[in-house]
């Protein structure tokens, strides 16, 4: 799973990937410190997820996310910001993010969704799965990120994702 870094710090940076070193996997392709590198990088690259910071240069994530909602190639985004009021919190999740994280309380849950999301990668290539996202949907009566996965097999599975109680992966018809 290749991923796209999105965040002004280098310090941060380097944290997020010496954590992410030990999920297998993965492959953190390219840093942006800025909105414009950071939409360029992405349309470029087209990256699995983008670990995206609200805060950077020359702008904000969101716009980062308002600039990604036109395009066909749609990564999955997972903000990860010490800005984590419900505000940014809902503004994020509207604007495309799937997941959002405080970077202070909640850093440790990216790896445990990145390590869930390669596993099911890997299962659902296996099965001949041609396209993956992640939305939102309902479940015991909250919201919860669901994988929405394109095949032939038009099979309905779930599966545990760390952190959440469950997550709900919907297998589709490719027509």
């Amino acid at each position: 799973m290749r991923i796209l870094v999105a965040d002004g710090s280098e310090v941060f940076v380097e944290r997020l990937t010496s954590s992410l070193a030990e999920v297998t996997g993965i492959e953190i392709v390219v840093h942006a410190d800025n909105v414009p590198d950071a939409v360029q990088e992405i349309r470029k690259v087209k990256p699995d997820v983008v670990i995206l910071d609200i805060r950077m240069l020359g702008g904000s994530g969101i716009d980062v996310l308002e600039a990604l909602k036109e395009d066909q190639f749609k990564p999955i985004v997972i903000v990860l910001s010490n800005y984590s009021s419900r505000q940014y919190r809902r503004k994020c999740l509207q604007s495309g993010a799937r997941f959002f994280f405080d970077k202070s309380a909640e850093f440790h849950k990216v790896a445990e969704v990145l390590r869930s999301l390669t596993g099911i990668l890997v299962d659902f290539a296996q099965a001949g799965a041609a396209a993956l996202d992640v939305e939102m949907t309902q479940h015991r009566g909250r919201a919860v990120p669901a994988l929405v996965v394109d095949s032939a097999g038009g099979e309905h599975w779930d599966e545990p994702l760390s952190g959440f109680d469950r997550i709900e992966v919907s297998v589709a018809s490719g027509d």
